[in-house]
C-alpha cells in the first residue's frame, strides 16, 4: 500500500504559507532551510506522516498564475484538498486570515469549501464529520 508523502508548490513568502497552514490545520514545521543549491528557500509544514514542501525560488519576480487558471492548463496542480475534523472552525479562521470562503457544498459523504491563498492557491477543506 502506497501513501502521499509530500507535494512541492513554489511560493512568495514561505514563512507566510508556514504560518497560514500551522494556523488552518495545526500543522508543524518539520524542517526549513536553503534549497536547491542555495537557490531558494524551502519549509516542510505538516505531520509526523506528510507534509506540504513550500518552496520559493531565487527569483522574486515569479508569476501568480490566474485562479481559475489551472484547470485548464495541462499538468497544473488544481487544489489541494485537506480533510479536518471541524469545518466550521476551520472556516473561521479562513475569513479571519482575510481569505474568502467559496464554493461551498454538501455531498455524501461529507461538506466542504474552497479558498485561494495569497499566491492563488486553491485549498479544498473537507469534513466527513
Amino acid at each position: 500500500m502506497a501513501q502521499l508523502e509530500h507535494v512541492n508548490i513554489t511560493v512568495s513568502d514561505p514563512k507566510r504559507t508556514a504560518a497560514m497552514l500551522a494556523d488552518l490545520f495545526g500543522w508543524k514545521t518539520r524542517w526549513e532551510g536553503s534549497a536547491m543549491a542555495g537557490a531558494g528557500y524551502t519549509m516542510h509544514v505538516g505531520t509526523d506522516d506528510s507534509y506540504i514542501a513550500i518552496y520559493s525560488g531565487s527569483d522574486p519576480d515569479q508569476t501568480v498564475p490566474k485562479a481559475d487558471a489551472s484547470y485548464q492548463t495541462r499538468g497544473a496542480m488544481n487544489h489541494v484538498g485537506v480533510l479536518v475534523d471541524d469545518l466550521d472552525d476551520v472556516e473561521a479562521k479562513v475569513q479571519a486570515l482575510g481569505l474568502k470562503a467559496h464554493s461551498h457544498a454538501n455531498y455524501e459523504p461529507g461538506r466542504r469549501f474552497y479558498f485561494h491563498d495569497a499566491d492563488g492557491i486553491e485549498f479544498e477543506v473537507i469534513s466527513y464529520a
